[in-house]
């Protein structure tokens, strides 16, 4: 899906839950075949709207996987887990919420599209409702009196409310996020969808091919003056890769082995098998899906049949097929844990595993050495329930449910040295996972994507760019 189509949809989305229509505005969200940070977080409040905890959760999980410096993504996702009644988790965001806002007093979404203002002293009022659920009074009264050094005159009467209940030991209501607020797409692109014609209705003037009714157009010309020529898209290589499909039915993983797709997406099929299940590439990740669930894509670029994406079908799904053996879940009572990360994943240990077994497993996961990772058995990392080499498994395994457990994790590896870039020139996005840039920011890189594109953050704002546009600064620059 283009950036215009995305940005089209978006607007229409939020222009729906403006006329009070949500159904309407959901089944045009989760049409988005590749919904950037900010639209998985409207998906996400809709959710919420519906009380559908479950897909909440999974779209906020979205939104921070896309964005790990969204605070606002980070508390609603805290917002979710609390009513879900798993406290932990939700103390663990709410956390990281008031950590993202980096010592501020607010942090003011208006520019990003959204009109919100996370207060800091709001977030520790969850912060402490959290630890007054989990019997931690005294945590949760320190952290009612850390949200007086934040107070605005417009919060502190609710701030001395929470205190007052907390010192009688009991419960106060939550600061909510109203959520029908959404991110709204840039107004100044959507005022020019209609406007203008960038393009134009190209014709043949000429062509060696019999009865060519191809039209097309020429590939964009450099931003600036002299400047780079913009590489080969990144998602253009990863499409090379696979057969594309498109998605007919949502599908709920089971296992860990399994990927969670919804009507709509395109999905690269690597492998089918004899099972009727394929290995599919979606959003960077791998996982089985079945292929009854899949239709092929045929992609023609003079074609005016395949304008647009057909609707999905409104029948039912068919029934999920049989695993073969090597694919099903195992059948020796393996532990399944869940680890909570800044995103959630789960690996499966044989029973009884090390913890050498448990920390490689999550390690390959992560990409990160064992000794960059910290597990424990809570969301806080205490003497007490953090898990190393010491630690008797036998006792962490007594905690599983079933064949089930949940874990913590926390990186505590340093980096050596952050690599900074300085914009040679300015660029402009063209699709919502680009950075934009202006001539002199400095960008700080992230990871490399490939030869011509770098993934980076720059003025609160992380995505990718071309890496001919932007300079190393040296070790010791400014």
């Amino acid at each position: 899906m283009s950036f215009v189509d995305t940005l089209r949809q978006w607007d229409t989305a939020v222009t729906c839950v403006e006329r009070q229509d949500l159904s309407q505005a959901l089944r045009i969200f989760l049409a988005i075949q590749e919904p950037n940070s900010k639209i998985s977080f409207d998906i996400g409040c809709l959710h919420l709207l519906n009380q559908d905890l479950d897909a909440a959760e999974k779209a906020f999980d979205c939104s921070i996987r896309k964005d790990e410096h969204l605070a606002v993504a980070f508390f609603q996702r805290g917002m979710t887990f609390y009513k879900k009644k798993r406290y932990e988790e939700s103390l663990a965001d709410f956390q990281h919420a008031f950590k993202a806002l980096r010592g501020n007093q607010l942090i003011d979404y208006k520019a990003l599209g959204l009109r919100y203002k996370l207060y800091a002293c709001e977030v520790l009022i969850n912060v402490a409702l959290a630890e007054a659920q989990l019997g931690h009074w005294e945590k949760a009264h320190e952290s009612l009196v850390k949200a007086l050094n934040y107070k605005t005159d417009a919060k502190l009467n609710i701030i001395d409310k929470a205190l007052d209940s907390a010192l009688k030991q009991k419960l106060f209501k939550p600061v909510e996020f109203p959520s029908k607020v959404l991110f709204k797409p840039n107004k100044h692109y959507v005022a020019e969808l209609e406007k203008k014609d960038y393009l134009g209705k190209a014709k043949v003037v000429a062509s060696v091919v019999p009865q060519d009714a191809f039209s097309g157009f020429a590939p964009l010309q450099p931003q600036v003056e002299d400047g780079p020529t913009r590489p080969k898209e990144p998602e253009v290589l990863r499409a090379l890769e696979g057969e594309p499909h498109t998605v007919l039915f949502e599908f709920v993983p089971e296992t860990s082995d399994e990927l969670a797709v919804v009507p709509g997406n395109i999905v690269f099929v690597l492998q089918k098998g004899a099972d009727n299940w394929a290995s599919v590439i979606f959003n960077e990740r791998r996982g089985l899906v079945p292929y009854n669930y899949l239709e092929p894509l045929e992609i023609h670029l003079a074609s005016k049949q395949n304008e647009g994406v057909s609707q999905p079908p409104s029948r039912k799904p068919p029934t999920r097929p049989e695993r073969k053996q090597e694919h099903k879940q195992p059948t020796d009572n393996s532990y399944i844990v869940k680890v909570r990360f800044t995103f959630n994943f789960a690996v499966s240990v044989p029973p009884g595993s090390p913890y050498a077994i448990l920390i490689e497993k999550i390690s390959k996961k992560l990409n990160r050495p064992p000794t960059a990772i910290t597990l424990s058995l809570t969301s806080e990392a205490t003497e007490q329930s953090i898990i190393n080499a010491s630690t008797e498994m036998e006792s962490v395994w007594s905690r599983a449910s079933g064949v089930h457990i949940t874990l913590w994790c926390t990186t505590t590896e340093v980096s050596k040295c952050e690599t900074h870039f300085v914009a040679l020139h300015s660029y402009v996005s063209s699709n919502p996972e680009d950075l934009s840039f202006h001539q002199g920011d400095t960008i700080t890189l992230l990871s490399r994507v490939n030869q011509d594109w770098l993934e980076g953050q720059c003025n609160g704002n992380t995505g990718i760019f071309p890496a001919s546009f932007v300079e190393k600064v040296p070790v010791n620059g400014q």
